[in-house]
């Protein structure tokens, strides 16, 4: 069988696939082009997609008979891929939960410190050389300890989270989740998304990608109080840039953190020019054991399906 592996990973989650495939790489770092996508399902039996690599209705009405079967996606999130029309066409599709989980909460914590502690903007006042010293009233910002956490999405990521908050920093947390959670720490269950929002002092967004386009719009935004801010480690269209910008623009609320954004890599030039604002390029799972970990499950659900037997990460 012909696996493809659309961009490069670790060599050790490659070795792992030619044990039971004949792989090729592709080289290139950017997603795959329309002609790509296409290629891909007619050329190849299965195939490892990862962020960003579009296969959506269309691509597979233009391949309705696709050699392919198998999307063994690199990442816990899917919303790249029309499920629904892939398995129309015969394809099974998996994606790597559980591989991600500390590392994206890590990143969120990241987001939430160098945000309430102002810690990018300080970081370019030293490097500017325009620093003058420490002085008792320099670069105030938010004590992080302590303080009222909301989270959105609580599934295995945003309870990673809240877990970090509650056990690292004794901060109150409470979430919006389609259904109540049982957890080894309190936590509150906020009925509406607009009432978290007007409580906390950091609103985390961890919701999947897809039917959550635009969930924190400018409503839920005008909703917050002033001195909070907005971390997003989930998918980038979850936030409605626009909204966000004009809140960040007008002091609506504080500050923002952000790893994802609605046009990625694309990032506005207001969001650039702000300096209570934190950018990171998508980092959520950027460590070398991570990423290794969720191509080793990738090519795990590939392999199953090589071999016939049950997949262990259907979507």
């Amino acid at each position: 069988m012909k696996l493809l592996i659309t961009r490069p990973l670790p060599m050790t989650v490659v070795d792992a696939a030619r044990h039971t495939f004949d792989v090729s790489v592709r080289e290139d770092t950017s997603v795959l082009t329309g002609d790509e996508l296409r290629a891909s399902l007619r050329d190849y039996d299965a195939i490892l997609p990862t962020l960003g690599d579009l296969y959506s209705a269309q691509v597979f009405a233009d391949v309705p008979q696709p050699r392919a079967k198998m999307l063994a996606n690199f990442g816990v999130g899917f919303n790249h891929i029309d499920v629904v029309a892939a398995k129309a066409v015969g394809l099974f599709v998996t994606n790597t939960p559980g591989a991600v989980t500390d590392a994206t909460a890590d990143i969120a914590m990241t987001l939430m410190l160098m945000s309430a502690r102002r810690a990018g903007e300080g970081e370019r006042l030293v490097r500017s050389a325009a620093w003058e010293g420490w002085h008792p009233t320099q670069m105030l910002g938010l004590h992080l300890s302590g303080k009222h956490v909301g989270i959105v999405g609580m599934g295995r990521i945003g309870q990673a989270i809240a877990r970090r908050c509650h056990f690292g920093f004794g901060m109150k947390v409470s979430y919006f989740n389609r259904s109540i959670k049982t957890t080894d720490f309190p936590a509150d269950q906020i009925a509406s998304l607009n009432e978290l929002a007007a409580q906390v002092d950091v609103l985390v967004v961890a919701v999947p990608g897809g039917s959550t386009m635009h969930l924190v719009n400018a409503d839920v935004l005008k909703s917050m109080q002033p001195h909070a801010h907005l971390i997003n480690i989930a998918r980038g269209e979850v936030v409605e840039e626009d909204a966000l910008i004009e809140a960040l623009q007008s002091g609506q609320i504080a500050g923002a953190g952000l790893d994802v954004y609605e046009f990625e890599p694309k990032v506005p030039d207001a969001l650039k020019a702000m300096e209570n604002v934190v950018l990171l390029p998508h980092l959520g799972t950027a460590t070398l054991e991570v990423r290794t970990n969720m191509g080793l499950m990738a090519v795990e659900n590939a392999v199953a399906f090589a071999k016939d037997k049950a997949l262990p990460n259907p979507v």
